[in-house]
């Protein structure tokens, strides 16, 4: 039996398509952006809070300024309620007070999960929320769980950001007593770490009231000081700063 030259390539494409995944990995020819898990200026602490803005950032923000401290702020646009509303005033109100504001994607997504574009709107909306609200494009994103792949990288090297992780957890999103999170910290610091970067969760009432007045005290109590993110690592927060938006409800909303 003869088979024509056409035949054969037809076969041979059908079988590299079935044998294709169903779900294929896009590779792009994008560099990587940087990751950063730990501070890199001795003596320096960086107390991190995401999954804001809520209510209880403005008793950290107290206790933070009060000691002389700043604090490091990955929000969302659409988790705790949106950005647009009462949020809106509680970003501004952080920035305002120096403290520096990353972003943390629109709504929480696990980033891996996602496309090349559902990762850019995740970024992009929260961006532009927080351009228009404070004036600042931020230079750092936290992806939610800390979960990153290649994508994400090169989705955030496009937007001219680092990806931001810590290396130290406090446990309060995943279950710890805030007793747990202080006997954590006191554990740490018995180590004498040169510097730390620390994660916490600024939605959790006990986190607010109770781990970061301690941590506070506890970490100048050993000299540490207390700063924002980009200053542990000796760069800029932001990539731009102008003036802040003139609040629009036709576009101003989630």
């Amino acid at each position: 039996m003869k088979f024509s030259f056409a035949a054969i390539f037809a076969a041979a494409a059908a079988c590299l398509v079935s044998a294709a995944p169903s779900h294929p990995v896009e590779q792009r020819a994008t560099p990587l952006a940087k990751v950063y898990s730990s501070c890199t200026k001795n003596n320096t602490v960086a107390l991190t809070f995401d999954d804001g803005p809520w209510i209880y950032m403005y008793d950290i923000s107290k206790a933070l300024v009060a000691a002389g401290a700043k604090g490091t702020f990955f929000v969302n646009g659409n988790n705790y309620d949106c950005i647009y509303e009462d949020n809106g005033k509680r970003v501004k109100y952080l920035y305002d007070k120096g403290h520096q504001i990353g972003s943390h994607t629109w709504s929480h997504p696990d980033l891996t999960t996602l496309t090349w574009d559902q990762i850019h709107d995740q970024m992009w909306r929260v961006e532009q929320a927080l351009q228009r609200i404070t004036g600042a494009y931020p230079a750092f994103m936290r992806p939610p769980y800390g979960n990153y792949n290649d994508l994400v990288r090169q989705a955030s090297y496009v937007r001219g950001q680092a990806l931001a992780l810590w290396d130290f957890d406090s446990g309060d999103s995943i279950g710890a007593t805030w007793q747990e999170s202080e006997a954590s910290y006191k554990a740490l610091v018995n180590k004498h770490p040169k510097n730390i970067l620390a994660l916490n969760h600024e939605t959790l009432e006990t986190t607010a009231h109770k781990v970061v007045p301690y941590a506070i005290n506890l970490l100048q109590s050993k000299g540490y000081k207390l700063v924002t993110l980009a200053e542990c690592l000796g760069v800029e927060p932001y990539q731009s700063v102008q003036a802040p938006a003139t609040p629009d409800p036709s576009t101003w909303h989630c």
